[in-house]
């Protein structure tokens, strides 16, 4: 049987063509097909086609044209100076990407204002658990992706991993930001340019002969895949809060929701696939980000890149071995096994057996007094890993690549 073209889909007839082929293909490949119903999703409702076969209607024909005209060189250097969310989109681009631009830089219908504001609060009282699991726990998560893992490093990001890890770093610094999605905000501006990235990997990564013999697709970056790397991050992160026993008020939780779930909107995912509360999000986890975690090649080195990171910010805290530590206190032996993190004889038990008061001394709700020295170090590492994952986010400019890794 001849491999699935996402050009011949959409050819086909636009859904009914992916609709087809998910037909087809998922009793070829074996796949589960899906079953999350979209009355749990923002929209309350949906076609109910697996996201596995739907990518991004309107930005991935845009990017493909500009690509095909080389407009891009000029348009990364028009869109350099756009960081603003309220800022007009700057003269000379060409009329299909501003038309398309000026409406996917929209909020959606149904965000809420007040919950964004709430979503500040929640941020600035997290911040420092939030950098932490944001860099360890979501950030290493990706390396045991695989689809993620693939697209990442035989893409053009995969050349320079350290630029790469800053963009996306700068995703997870601008919604935790006070001011994330209001006019002198940059959240809304770094989803629009990282939708416009993802279509243009979608077009080059089929051409890139590395890509296409590693890959069990042929076309990177479905809804479904988005999906998976959106669980990586607010999902996951609530788990661990809720499993560190963080208090939490409800109407918190929910503005943090709230704010990631205009950020999956904006990234151009469809409503139908964004849960709409949080145990609709642990359904669809546990459905499509659980299951596909699996060691790669190219996972092992992305990690250990990485582990690598904190030499920069040492300052005699963040070294490859207490990184390490705490991807495996996170994430779990199973997953530290894949991507061959070593135990580590003080740290690894040192986690297990103090995190935990910690947090309760941290949160208030066990005396000071008397704390261990190794809360202190937590405390560090805390500081430290939050300005390594997020506040060194500094100014940077997301561009549409051009080409993939070179060979």
């Amino acid at each position: 049987m001849d491999k699935l073209s996402r050009r011949n889909m959409l050819k086909a007839g636009g859904a009914l063509g992916a609709l087809g082929a998910m037909a087809v293909a998922a009793p070829a490949q074996g796949r589960v097909p899906w079953t999350w119903s979209a009355a749990g999703s923002v929209a309350g409702r949906g076609a109910g086609t697996d996201p596995r076969y739907v990518w991004d209607d309107e930005a991935d024909p845009l990017v493909a044209a500009l690509l095909d005209r080389g407009d891009v060189p000029r348009v990364n250097q028009l869109l350099a100076g756009w960081t603003k969310n309220g800022q007009p989109l700057p003269a000379g681009l060409p009329t299909d990407l501003r038309d398309f631009m000026e409406r996917a830089r929209q909020l959606p219908s149904w965000a809420d204002q007040r919950k964004l504001a709430t979503a500040v609060e929640f941020n600035e009282k997290r911040g420092l658990y939030l950098g932490v699991l944001y860099g360890l726990a979501s950030g290493m998560m990706s390396t045991v992706i695989p689809k993620e893992a693939r697209a990442v490093y035989y893409s053009q990001g995969g050349a320079d991993m350290k630029d790469r890890i800053s963009k996306t770093a700068k995703l997870g610094y601008d919604i935790g930001a006070r001011n994330a999605y209001q006019p002198d905000g940059e959240m809304v501006v770094t989803c629009v340019k990282t939708r416009l990235v993802h279509a243009a990997v979608r077009h080059l990564l089929p051409k890139s002969p590395q890509w296409t013999q590693a890959a069990d697709e042929e076309i990177p970056i479905s809804q479904r895949d988005m999906m998976v790397t959106w669980h990586s991050l607010p999902t996951t992160v609530m788990q661990k809060l809720v499993a560190w026993k963080i208090p939490m008020p409800a109407a918190e939780s929910t503005a943090f929701l709230h704010s990631w779930q205009v950020g999956a909107h904006l990234l151009g995912i469809r409503d139908e696939y964004i849960p709409a509360s949080w145990s609709e999000a642990n359904a669809q986890a546990a459905q499509v980000l659980t299951p596909v975690l699996a060691a790669t090649p190219e996972g092992i080195k992305l990690a250990d890149i990485l582990l690598n990171l904190g030499s920069s910010v040492d300052g005699g805290v963040l070294s490859k071995p207490i990184l390490g530590a705490f991807t495996r206190f996170l994430l779990g032996d199973e997953i530290a096994g894949w991507v061959k993190i070593p135990r580590e004889p003080v740290w690894d038990p040192l986690l297990r057996t103090a995190w935990g008061p910690f947090i309760a001394v941290r949160e208030g709700l066990l005396p000071l007094p008397g704390a261990p020295e190794s809360y202190w170090l937590f405390d560090e590492f805390l500081r430290k890993a939050a300005l390594l994952f997020l506040s060194e986010a500094k100014p940077i400019n997301i561009t549409i690549p051009e080409t993939n890794r070179p060979s």
